[in-house]
C-alpha cells in the first residue's frame, strides 16, 4: 500500500547514466528533499566508488537502488510517470513545467506511485523513452544556455516535488490512475488491432502511435477505463456472422 507521505511513494529513475559520480550526487539530492526510492536503468558503472563518495551521507538511498534492464521495468506498478527533459518534443506526450509537473506528480502519489524520469548526461531521453511516460516537464531555464548536470536537474525537480507535498493548498480529488505496465499493455492492443484492420502498416508506422499516446496521455485513463477499451478491441476482433 502507498505510504501516506507522498514523497515515498515518488521514484526517482535514472536512465543508461554514464558517471557514476552523477548517481551519487542524485542521491544527495534527493536524500535533502526527502526521497529515498532511487531507480536505475542500465547503469554503466553502479555500483561505484565515486557514487558513494559524491553521495556523502546520502549512501544509504545508493544501497537500496534498484537497477534493471529496461524502463519499463523501473515503471512497473507506477501510475504517473514524468519525463524530465531540456528539449521539446515535435510529437510528445503533454509538457509541463517542473513546478506543474511536481504538483501533478504529487497528487498522484498521495495515493498512488508516481516517477520522474530523467536521461543520459549527452543525449538525454529518446523517444520512445518520453513516450512511456504521462506528460514531458521542463525546466525553464536561459533559452541561451539551458544545460543542466544531471544532479542539479534532480535537486531542481526534487525541491519542487517538496514544495508541493508541503504546501498548504487544498488538494483535489485525484482518481486512480491505470499503471504502466497495464497502459503499456493497451497500446500493444491497440496497435496490434489496428495492424489487422489494415488501418496501421507495421512497416510504415509514420507518427500514429506517439500521437494516440499523447491522446491518451491527456485523457489520463483509470483502470475501468483500460479494461473497458480492451473489451472492446476484443469485441471488434472477432469473426463475425454473416
Amino acid at each position: 500500500m502507498p505510504d501516506s507521505d507522498p514523497l515515498k511513494n515518488i521514484r526517482i529513475v535514472l536512465c543508461e547514466t554514464s558517471h557514476p559520480g552523477n548517481i551519487g550526487a542524485a542521491a544527495r539530492a534527493m536524500k535533502t528533499m526527502g526521497l529515498a526510492k532511487l531507480h536505475l536503468v542500465k547503469p554503466e558503472r553502479f555500483p561505484d566508488a565515486e557514487a558513494d563518495w559524491l553521495a556523502a551521507r546520502a549512501t544509504d538511498v545508493l544501497k537500496r537502488a534498484h537497477v534493471h534492464d529496461t524502463l519499463d521495468a523501473a515503471l512497473h506498478g507506477v501510475a504517473f510517470a514524468v519525463a524530465c527533459t531540456a528539449r521539446t518534443r515535435e510529437i510528445a506526450v503533454p509538457q509541463l513545467n517542473a513546478r506543474e509537473a511536481a504538483a501533478r506528480v504529487v497528487e498522484v502519489a498521495r495515493a498512488q506511485t508516481a516517477a520522474l524520469v530523467f536521461g543520459n548526461e549527452t543525449y538525454g531521453l529518446t523517444t520512445d523513452e518520453v513516450n512511456k511516460c504521462r506528460v514531458l516537464a521542463t525546466i525553464p531555464a536561459n533559452p541561451r544556455y539551458s544545460a543542466l548536470n544531471l544532479a542539479a536537474a534532480v535537486q531542481i525537480f526534487a525541491y519542487e516535488l517538496r514544495i508541493a507535498a508541503r504546501g498548504d493548498e487544498v488538494h483535489t480529488f485525484e482518481p486512480e490512475l491505470a499503471a504502466h505496465q497495464d497502459i503499456e499493455a493497451f497500446y500493444l492492443h491497440l496497435e496490434t488491432l489496428m495492424a489487422e484492420v489494415g488501418f496501421l502498416n507495421p512497416r510504415h508506422p509514420k507518427k500514429l502511435m506517439p500521437r494516440l499516446r499523447r491522446l491518451f496521455a491527456r485523457a489520463r485513463l483509470q483502470p475501468e477505463e483500460v479494461n473497458l477499451l480492451r473489451g472492446i478491441f476484443k469485441a471488434l476482433s472477432r469473426p463475425r456472422k454473416q
